[in-house]
Parts: structure tokens; C-alpha cells; sequence
């Protein structure tokens, strides 16, 4: 009898947790980060006192990162919009917050601190992630949830929901939202370039 990998069942996705820690210290928080910097399946977000750690990071959650990554730089070449594709990294207001976005955006020419950040959340934790932008200044901040898409726009000193990002002002968010649900990435991103192109 021949067995093959093609012949196993599927595995169950990999599930995210995320575990709460409070009255951390920033020079904990730095401890704890140091030590696990070589450590990719572990996330470490802080604000303020609380430290979350979120462990593994499933394939759902890079795959929505990546489809929604992929269509907005397609509308952004469409549209002759010039982008800088930043990714995920530590931003950072020292001895108050540290947090990585998913993915994130300079529109216009490369700025230390990105105009857009992109939060793609499976697994929700205690931390307003709002609040982690908030002392950078980060333009705008977008959160992606079951299928639903949220933008908040910084005025004045707090975040705002928006209906439109002030960088896309003509993008049909609920377009996007189905090219994310579309069943095939790749054909979700052509469906979706040749609509923005007729529109």
C-alpha cells in the first residue's frame, strides 16, 4: 500500500493566543523583548503598563495581510499613487509604547513614520491598538476584522472613524472588502484592477 502527502488530512489551522501581562515596567518589557528577539512566532506589543504576547501567527491572518497588502498596492500603481510598502516593524515612543503593525505605507515619498498602518485582527487582546499609533502621529490607522474594514483618521490629538481614507478618497471600501473574501488571491487581485481601471 503506497501512502503519499497528498493522501494525509488537512491539519486544523494554527490558533492564535494572546496573553495579558500588567504592571510591566518599560525596562521589563525591554528584558523580555531582548530575549525573545530571535523568536518569529512570538509578537510583543506594550502601552502604557500592559504588555501583550501574541503567539503563533496563523496563516489566516497573513493571508488577509497579504491580500489586502497586494490590492491596495495594485490601486495605488493604478491610480499612479507613489507608495513606499514599509511592512511590519517596531514603532515605538519610548517608556510608553511599542507595537508592530502588520503592514504599513508612506504615500508621497519615505517618512520615518508611515501614513498608513494596517492591523489585521483574528484574536482580539486588551490593548487599543489605536493608542500605540497615537504618540507617532501615524496618519491613519486601518483595522481589518471578520470582514469588516475600519479606518480611523488622527484629528487633533485623537482618532476619528472615517468612511474614506484621506490618501484613496475613491476607493470603494466595500469593493475591497469583497476582492479580501474572494475565494482565490490571485484572481481577486485582477478582478479588482480591471474594475478600478473602468471606473
Amino acid at each position: 500500500m503506497s501512502f503519499s502527502l497528498l493522501d494525509k488530512p488537512n491539519p486544523k489551522p494554527i490558533e492564535e493566543k494572546i496573553v495579558t501581562l500588567h504592571g510591566i515596567s518599560w525596562k521589563q518589557f525591554k528584558t523580555i523583548e531582548a530575549q525573545l528577539e530571535n523568536n518569529r512566532d512570538v509578537r510583543l506589543t506594550y502601552l502604557s503598563g500592559v504588555m501583550e504576547i501574541m503567539s503563533p501567527i496563523g496563516a489566516e491572518h497573513e493571508y488577509v495581510k497579504r491580500t489586502l497588502g497586494l490590492l491596495l498596492e495594485a490601486y495605488m500603481r493604478a491610480k499612479g499613487i507613489r507608495f513606499y510598502a514599509t511592512g511590519g516593524f517596531t514603532l515605538e515612543a519610548p517608556g510608553y509604547a511599542s507595537g508592530i503593525p502588520d503592514e504599513s505605507y508612506c504615500i508621497d515619498s519615505r517618512k520615518e513614520i508611515p501614513d498608513i498602518v494596517i492591523e489585521i485582527i483574528i484574536t482580539s487582546g486588551t490593548i487599543d491598538r489605536k493608542e500605540l499609533f497615537k504618540p507617532l502621529r501615524v496618519p491613519e490607522v486601518w483595522f481589518w476584522k471578520s470582514n469588516q474594514l475600519r479606518i480611523f483618521q488622527l484629528q487633533g490629538d485623537d482618532y476619528q472613524e472615517v468612511n474614506h481614507s484621506q490618501f484613496f478618497p475613491n476607493l470603494d471600501k466595500a469593493l475591497l472588502l469583497l476582492s479580501i473574501a474572494h475565494p482565490d488571491q490571485y484572481d481577486a487581485v485582477n478582478e479588482f484592477v480591471e474594475i478600478i481601471r473602468q471606473a
